[in-house]
């Protein structure tokens, strides 16, 4: 993007900010695009840390995500990732963008990419870790598994083997960042979490909640059920965000459509996180959308580079922080 349309964008994103927050903070948000890059940090929420997650590196050189200052973004890498000349690549070609973004990056193992239901033992993937840290020292914040409660995934019926893994990555890298493998909120998840920490013996500090389906349909049932299963952990949500268009032949209903997207974003920031204080962390999914021919888009950004809804209100949010009373106009958000 050229240095002059990235002002027209960010002087957009200041007046549709200004138009969302009303007279009273409208003129103060009319002067967005005099604040420095990194002002949006010092101003968000106390206590709550923003990032994106996203697959693409492209955002990391895209002006409005340096605009907004966000200093967080996860990847989610195939547990053999360094067995493939091609994931190596793609993961340091995300890695180098994120440094020179300055920004921090939360790797979370997933499924190997080219045999989906192969499970490494405790030792291959603390061996496989052990390659990661040895190549991108500077990286130490880790999910122990994506979405390890979802049946499509290898973990689904192995809370036990979800536990070795995660203590085996405890002692493997102390200083690091390790939080309990990342769960989607289906209705196994209550069951799924407590057979993990009786087979660990604890309840890990952080967990990871991937909460779509709630989130768009103006519900947090299932997030206070994890709360209430770890009752003295933090709560990161890795990956939420509106839903704006969704082709992957799942039987799960869930509300979809741009405006649909925005008020979402805006009941994770103004409703989810001022009623649970223990989620410490959010990571929207995603900045930039794909080709139409791929299967989900609850992008920030349009295919063809237009911001959403979504993208203002995070930019409000990280600008002025939560505004829990706010009205919404779903009748379905309470």
């Amino acid at each position: 993007m050229h240095v002059l349309s990235a002002l027209r964008a960010l002087a957009t994103l200041s007046l549709l900010v200004a138009l969302a927050l009303g007279p009273g903070l409208g003129q103060q948000a009319a002067h967005a695009s005099e604040i420095p890059p990194q002002a949006g940090v010092t101003d968000a929420p106390p206590g709550v840390e923003v990032g994106i997650a996203d697959q693409k590196a492209d955002m990391f050189s895209d002006p409005r995500f340096g605009t907004l200052g966000i200093t967080r973004a996860r990847l989610a890498i195939g547990w053999d990732a360094l067995t493939s000349a091609r994931d190596v690549a793609e993961i340091d070609a995300w890695l180098q963008g994120a440094q020179a973004a300055g920004v921090e990056p939360l790797i979370s193992f997933m499924h190997s990419r080219s045999n989906r239901r192969s499970v490494p033992t405790p030792e291959r993937l603390k061996y496989e870790f052990r390659r990661f840290r040895q190549i991108w020292p500077w990286v130490t914040t880790f999910a122990t598994w994506n979405e390890a409660n979802h049946c499509g995934e290898p973990l689904c019926h192995r809370p036990r083997l979800a536990a070795a893994y995660y203590r085996a990555l405890r002692r493997e890298c102390p200083s690091c960042t390790i939080i309990a493998p990342e769960v989607l909120d289906m209705p196994n998840m209550r069951t799924w979490v407590k057979d993990f920490n009786r087979k660990l013996g604890y309840s890990p500090k952080i967990w990871g909640l991937h909460n779509y389906v709630e989130a768009n349909r103006f519900k947090m049932r299932r997030l206070r059920e994890l709360l209430r299963a770890a009752p003295r952990a933090q709560v990161w949500l890795t990956e939420t965000g509106g839903l704006v268009r969704r082709d992957n032949a799942s039987t799960t209903d869930i509300p979809e459509g741009p405006r649909h997207a925005g008020e979402v974003t805006r009941y994770i920031f103004d409703r989810i996180l001022p009623r649970n204080p223990r989620v410490s962390r959010v990571y929207l999914y995603h900045w930039n959308a794909g080709p139409p021919q791929t299967t989900w888009d609850s992008a920030l950004i349009t295919p063809g580079g237009r911001e959403r809804s979504a993208l203002f209100v995070l930019a409000r949010v990280l600008r002025f922080g939560l505004r829990p009373g706010a009205d919404f106009r779903s009748t379905n958000a309470p």
